[in-house]
């Protein structure tokens, strides 16, 4: 029965050592899957950022082309004369070009540093798993071995105790046949024995005597071999029961580290730098967008006014005042022409003055 348990739990230990090496080869595929799934992800986002670099590019392309060939561009360029307006526009533009080439930057991060350290990360866990598992089947090995000497010292203490006992029975047996045979030389008197009867009464107890001692001895070897034995057991036993639980308290776990050594740093320093880029990117845009921002808070209409009448002075300047020119040298009397209108002149000027103020109250209005 004890032998039977002791097989059970050597045979659990090696089954636990076996879905142990399962179960970490359970961990290092669902973590390869894992990489494998960000690398498909990241090489497909690499292409939509690419995709989407370039059709920003086409789209500033295709309107910086327009305003390049327009006659209104060229003007402003020779001039310097940037209208307010336009130049958000043009802003807007270059702030499209700016994002095309974050997006492009993007993707070269992506293909050519994330997914390329998603693969070598990959690629440890396999070495460090094959390393981890050479490492675990020599531990492995020392615990079965370490169980069937166990086993085998149990055994054979079993044995040299079983024979003990079996020795200590036969010379009890022995030594009850000697104490028979001295209270019946006790209860009759030599006296009347007669002389032939004498010698084989002796030769009887001699027997006795001797079958006696070789009982102690093989009683004492047996015993001596038996306490060897359980000495070697008991030995055995703590040794045992101290390498299977630094094995199950320590190694365990060191073999665990070893399988995920660097795992967890490396793909931080990955993810880190995917938040780092897509960082830079929201950054890049945000200061875009303050400038065309600001540009937008300087739309200015009269200092557009003024740039496209000082762009286009000829067409804007003044033309020269009309001088009085009399027909056929017709002259006018200044105090004669006063005294009959004056009247006249003076209420249309009530007249202007009053609706003059009407219009300026409605627009204030």
């Amino acid at each position: 029965m004890v032998n039977h348990r002791v097989k059970h739990a050597a045979r659990e230990i090696r089954n636990q050592l076996v879905e142990q090496f399962k179960c970490l080869e359970q961990q290092s595929e669902s973590r390869i899957q894992l990489l494998q799934d960000l690398q498909e992800f990241f090489r497909r986002k690499s292409e939509i950022e690419l995709e989407y670099s370039r059709s920003l590019d086409k789209l500033a392309e295709r309107f910086s082309s327009k305003i390049r060939s327009s006659r209104e561009h060229q003007q402003f360029k020779k001039d310097q004369h940037l209208l307010s307006s336009v130049n958000c526009w043009y802003l807007v533009l270059n702030q499209t070009r700016r994002e095309s080439r974050d997006h492009a930057t993007l993707s070269d991060i992506y293909t050519n540093n994330v997914i390329l350290r998603f693969a070598q990360i990959s690629e440890d866990i396999i070495r460090l798993f094959k390393k981890s598992k050479d490492i675990g089947i020599q531990m492995h090995e020392e615990l079965v071995k370490v169980t069937n000497e166990l086993y085998t010292v149990m055994k054979t203490y079993h044995m040299y105790h079983t024979e003990s006992i079996s020795a200590e029975s036969k010379l009890k047996d022995a030594e009850k046949q000697e104490e028979k045979q001295f209270s019946k030389s006790g209860d009759l008197n030599v006296n009347l024995l007669r002389h032939e009867d004498r010698q084989p009464r002796r030769s009887f107890v001699r027997k006795i005597e001797k079958i006696k001692e070789k009982r102690q001895a093989k009683y004492s070897e047996n015993k001596l071999k038996c306490t060897k034995a359980r000495n070697d057991y008991l030995l055995n036993l703590a040794a045992t029961n101290a390498v299977v639980a630094k094995y199950y308290i320590h190694d365990v776990s060191d073999m665990i580290d070893c399988c995920d050594l660097g795992y967890h740093a490396s793909l931080a320093r990955t993810l880190r730098t995917y938040l780092s880029a897509e960082y830079n990117l929201e950054t890049s845009r945000h200061e875009g967008l303050d400038i065309i921002e600001n540009a937008v808070d300087n739309l200015d209409n009269r200092s557009d006014k003024h740039k496209i009448m000082d762009m286009h002075n000829q067409v804007f300047c003044p033309p020269m005042r009309f001088d009085y020119l009399p027909h056929m040298g017709d002259e006018v009397c200044q105090v004669s022409a006063q005294q009959p209108v004056q009247t006249e002149l003076l209420m249309r000027y009530h007249q202007l003055q009053s609706r003059l103020t009407t219009l300026k109250i409605e627009n204030e209005e």
